[in-house]
């Protein structure tokens, strides 16, 4: 008999591996360690949750309880019975939230003026946008600065999207047609390691995981990172998960690849300069390259295009850019303020001294 199934006759499933942050997420935890049975009545909860709010992007019970709705598509996320990832009270309180979501990023998201909706006219605004100077740099401070108990925080607030790398936006795939989806496919293909399970991104970021002593499960440092950082995931589940907002998935990931092949020649640098070889860099090492080549074909040929075939999309292809860069920057910005005044970076530190006694492989300077 399956684990579900079993579970399911016992009435109870096991306590997820993270806590709640507030009365939303305490009631949707509770919900999810037992079967389904009835309408639970969320929407008030979640009302009173986005009342209290100040900021819905920095906000813990918020942000959580997103996570774990969106995590019902994913799996692996928390144990629980599969019937609850379209039950009509969940799919309810995620429509509620992620409206909110939304309306907040388009309210602060600061959006360029819209080029001509041809496909190297998108691209050339997308890169004028990714090549924006923001101001100080967490991929510089890793690569000149940066310890080993910094670069476990690193890594452990990255493995919340990249132990999933790939997986939000590939929920645009059946979404697009023709030569945006030619694009995805393309791009997505290389993520998942072109048909060779070893050279996934997501196993190879594993694997960088475990060089650094740390735990590679997917979930195990939920409790550790905070509201910004489920965030960043959160809204590309959004993006990814609503056909309607197909354009913002495709400007979100043309940002992405954009934004990240010099960073990651960075991040590499830094984790040599502690002492790591190849075999931990090589995640980094991979994504200097293939990005390289995927953001000329996020740019053009998936952004582009889809704004050639689809102009009214244009203005959500800048906006999920935008949102990209606003996100991922107030999350590494988090990031770099903490450091840079001497604390942990994290909501609950790591142990002292697990990854500064993780051994070196292969030491290189």
């Amino acid at each position: 008999m399956a684990l579900s199934e079993t579970l399911t006759k016992q009435g109870t499933f096991p306590t997820p591996p993270f806590s709640a942050r507030g009365p939303l997420s305490v009631r949707l935890l509770d919900l999810l360690s037992a079967a389904p049975d009835g309408d639970p009545h969320l929407i008030p909860l979640a009302d009173e949750a986005l009342q209290a709010a100040t900021d819905i992007v920095h906000d813990d019970d918020i942000q959580l309880a997103l996570f774990l709705l969106y995590g019902l598509h994913y799996g692996s996320v928390v144990e629980t019975d599969d019937a609850w990832e379209w039950h009509p009270s969940l799919i309810a309180l995620r429509l509620h939230l992620e409206a909110a979501f939304e309306a907040e990023l388009r309210r602060v998201v600061p959006v360029p003026a819209l080029p001509e909706p041809s496909s190297a006219a998108v691209a050339a605004a997308l890169f004028a946008l990714t090549g924006e100077d923001s101001g100080p740099s967490l991929s510089r401070y890793i690569a000149a600065k940066a310890n080993r108990e910094q670069l476990a925080e690193f890594l452990v607030h990255r493995s919340i999207y990249t132990l999933k790398e790939a997986d939000p936006h590939s929920w645009a795939i059946p979404r697009l047609t023709g030569r945006a989806k030619a694009a995805m496919v393309e791009i997505q293909s290389d993520e998942y390691g072109g048909g060779r399970p070893e050279r996934m991104h997501a196993t190879i970021f594993a694997g960088m995981m475990r060089g650094l002593g740390l735990d590679d499960r997917y979930g195990s440092y939920v409790d550790q990172v905070p509201a910004v950082t489920l965030a960043s995931l959160n809204m590309m589940s959004m993006f990814g998960l609503n056909r309607r907002l197909r354009g913002a998935i495709a400007g979100h990931l043309a940002a992405f690849e954009m934004t990240s092949s010099i960073p990651c020649g960075l991040y590499s640098r830094g984790f040599r300069r502690n002492g790591f070889g190849q075999d931990v860099t090589w995640y980094f090492d991979e994504h200097v390259e293939a990005d390289a080549v995927h953001e000329q074909i996020a740019g053009r040929d998936l952004a582009g295009s889809l704004a050639e075939d689809e102009p009214s999309l244009l203005p959500d292809i800048l906006f999920g850019a935008a949102a990209c860069l606003t996100v991922d920057g107030w999350a590494g910005a988090h990031i770099l303020d903490a450091w840079t005044a001497g604390n942990s970076a994290l909501r609950v530190p790591l142990v002292t001294g697990a990854a500064a006694s993780a051994p070196a492989s292969g030491s290189e300077s």
